[in-house]
């Protein structure tokens, strides 16, 4: 009982979470129409110098600083899901905590890059444009963690009992055509321009529209085995009391 309520006290804290993500998201001026990578080092300085911006880039870097965070107590119910599979050795868990430790870590440094940015915005131009795209590349490319993730959730499906499993089998293949979808922005830094470029649409909207069904799906599932399992185990001790008299 006492780790069912804790895992309800971290499940509920994805409200939070998602108000953190679309608050940043929609805050950034430069994610509501995405910063081109083609832009001068001029037109990039003159965006974080621009006074009515300025306050909303280090405001909206501050909040997907906690985002990130948050992720945490989500990615940590997932490993103790895992955990519960009928496998014979613990290490898929193992592996996807590992992906706990990184994913949030690099977002959290393409944020530092625009907060950087943003917080000296009279240096050198050629200093900003560096920040800058050093942000962008980061928070675009760093999907190796989230595919890992994502495949790592669908093998342990996979390999689970297919008689009393923990996720349904429709969720590990959610998770492949997530990671599927996530892939193509891994190769941002081959485009300056077009479908592939940092804004767009496969390695920006595809890969963050991703992102946030792949969280509210499994948020709902996640949800939906907290429950039952809070459910079971406390139907348990009634039973063996009947059985008992």
């Amino acid at each position: 009982m006492r780790r069912a309520d804790g895992e309800l006290i971290l499940f509920w804290t994805l409200p939070a979470l998602a108000v953190l993500w679309i608050s940043a998201f929609f805050l950034f001026p430069g994610f509501v129409h995405p910063m081109s990578p083609s832009m001068t080092a001029a037109q990039v300085a003159d965006f974080y110098r621009d006074p009515a911006k300025l306050s909303r880039i280090r405001y909206s870097m501050i909040l997907f600083n906690w985002f990130g965070v948050g992720l945490v107590p989500m990615l940590t119910l997932l490993v103790m899901q895992i955990k519960r599979m009928a496998h014979r050795t613990p290490i898929l868990s193992y592996c996807l905590l590992g992906c706990i430790a990184g994913g949030p870590t690099v977002f959290l440094i393409a944020d530092l890059f625009w907060l950087l940015a943003a917080f000296a915005p009279g240096r050198d131009p050629q200093l900003t444009v560096l920040l800058n795209d050093l942000a962008w590349m980061t928070f675009t490319t760093a999907v190796p963690f989230l595919i890992g993730q994502s495949l790592i959730i669908a093998l342990a499906i996979y390999l689970d009992r297919p008689d009393r499993p923990v996720f349904r089998r429709w969720v590990a293949h959610f998770n492949v055509v997530i990671a599927a979808a996530l892939v193509p922005a891994a190769f941002t830094g081959l485009a300056l321009s077009g479908p592939m470029a940092w804004n767009g649409l496969l390695p920006f909207w595809l890969k963050n529209l991703a992102i946030a069904a792949w969280i509210v799906v499994m948020s709902i599932v996640l949800g939906r085995n907290i429950y039952r399992q809070r459910a079971e185990g406390s139907a348990r001790p009634v039973t063996e009391q009947t059985v008992a008299a």
